[in-house]
C-alpha cells in the first residue's frame, strides 16, 4: 500500500543524518580498499538498449525519443552493470569495480526498493574461492570480525532441512515446498521448490548464525557462472553471503564460453514464454565481447544499502536511503 500522498508528511528524507554520514564514510572506505589493491573504478550506463533475460528479474523500461519526437525507442534501466563491465574486461581493463545505481521492477519491502545501490567488482585471475576471501576481508574491514561458516548448497539443505537437494525426487521436494508456502505441489518445478524452501525455511534459520557463505549451487541456477563436476556432481561455481540471515552478495567464477552463455539465454527465454513473460532480446554487444574473449575472472555484486543496514543495525531499508519509492 502506498504511504500518505500528503507532501507535508513525505518531503523529508526517511533516513537520519547519521545514515547519510555513515554512507559517505562507507563509500570513502570502499574506494580506499580497492585503491590499495589497484582495482580500477569505472562507470557504465544506467540506461541501455538491452536488459537481462533472467526469469526472476524484471527490468524497468524507459522510452527515449532521440531526435525523433514521433518515435519512441525502448531502453532499459539496468538491473546491474554486469554486461557493460564484462565488455570492459574483454577490452583489457584489468580488475575493476563500480558503485552503481540499479533498478528492478516489482521489488519493494523491508529489504527491497526498486532503485538501490550496488557494489560490483571483478578480479582478473581470481576464482570464486579467492573472491570469497576478498569479500570476507572487505566485510570485516567494515563490520568487524565475524564468525564465518562456509557450506555447499547441498550441505546447507542437509543441515537445515534434512534432505539432499541433488538426490531428492521432484515430487518430495515439491510437497515439502508446498507445505511451507501454501502453494500447490503441482504448480512448482524443481528450482521453484528449492527457492521456496531456501527463503521460507533456511534463510530464517540463518538469522541465528553470523556470516554464512553458500557455494556450489545447482547448475540450473548458474546464471552467468561456470559449472564443473565436484565429487561426481555437476555444480555452479557461484556463491552467496548471508549475514544474520540477510543475503548480502552474489558472486560467480565467471563463465567465459560464449556458446554456453547463448544456450542459457535461449533457455531463459523459453522459461519466460512458459511463464507468460515476454522474451527479452539478448545483448549482442555483450555476446560479441564474450566471443572476443573474457579473461579468467570472478565477480560479485554486493548490496550497499543492505551493508549499510548492517553497519547501523537498521531493520528496514528506508532507514538508510534518503527517499524510498513512496517518497521519491
Amino acid at each position: 500500500m502506498m504511504e500518505s500522498s500528503d507532501p507535508g508528511a513525505l518531503w523529508r528524507p526517511s533516513c537520519s543524518l547519521l545514515a547519510l554520514q555513515t554512507r559517505a564514510r562507507l563509500l570513502a572506505s570502499l574506494r580506499a580498499f580497492f585503491a590499495e589493491r589497484n582495482v580500477l573504478e569505472v562507470e557504465t550506463p544506467v540506461l541501455a538498449h538491452y536488459a537481462v533475460t533472467d526469469v526472476h528479474i524484471s527490468a524497468v523500461e524507459a522510452k527515449m525519443h532521440l531526435g525523433r519526437p514521433d518515435v519512441g525507442e525502448a531502453y532499459w534501466l539496468q538491473t546491474s552493470p554486469e554486461y557493460h563491465m564484462k565488455r570492459l574486461l574483454a577490452a583489457g581493463s584489468g580488475s575493476i569495480y563500480q558503485v552503481f545505481r540499479a533498478f528492478r521492477d516489482g521489488e519493494r519491502g523491508a529489504r527491497h526498493n526498486p532503485e538501490f545501490s550496488l557494489l560490483e567488482w571483478y578480479r582478473v585471475g581470481f576464482d570464486h574461492l579467492s573472491l570469497m576471501d576478498e569479500v570476507r576481508t572487505l566485510v570485516e574491514s567494515l563490520l568487524g570480525p565475524r564468525q564465518w561458516l562456509t557450506l555447499s548448497y547441498r550441505d546447507l539443505f542437509k543441515r537445515f532441512l534434512g534432505l539432499d537437494p541433488v538426490e531428492v525426487s521432484d515430487g518430495i521436494l515439491a510437497e515439502r515446498a508446498a507445505r511451507v508456502s501454501g502453494l500447490t505441489a503441482s504448480s512448482l518445478d524443481r528450482d521453484g521448490a528449492l527457492d521456496l524452501l531456501l527463503t521460507h525455511v533456511i534463510e530464517p534459520a540463518l538469522k541465528e548464525l553470523d556470516a554464512v557463505f553458500v557455494h556450489s549451487y545447482p547448475p540450473s541456477q548458474a546464471a552467468l557462472a561456470r559449472t564443473d563436476r565436484v565429487d561426481g556432481v555437476e555444480v555452479a561455481h557461484r556463491f552467496e553471503l548471508y549475514i544474520g540471515g540477510m543475503e548480502l552478495c552474489n558472486g560467480y567464477w565467471e563463465l567465459t564460453d560464449s556458446a554456453e552463455q547463448a544456450r542459457r539465454f535461449s533457455e531463459d527465454n523459453r522459461q519466460r514464454r512458459l511463464r507468460g513473460l515476454p522474451p527479452m532480446s539478448v545483448d549482442p554487444w555483450f555476446m560479441a565481447a564474450l566471443q572476443e574473449g573474457l579473461p579468467d575472472c570472478a565477480g560479485v555484486a554486493l548490496g550497499l544499502d543492505r551493508l549499510l543496514m548492517l553497519m547501523l543495525q537498521a531493520t528496514r531499508l528506508e532507514e538508510v536511503v534518503t527517499f524510498p519509492v513512496a517518497r521519491a
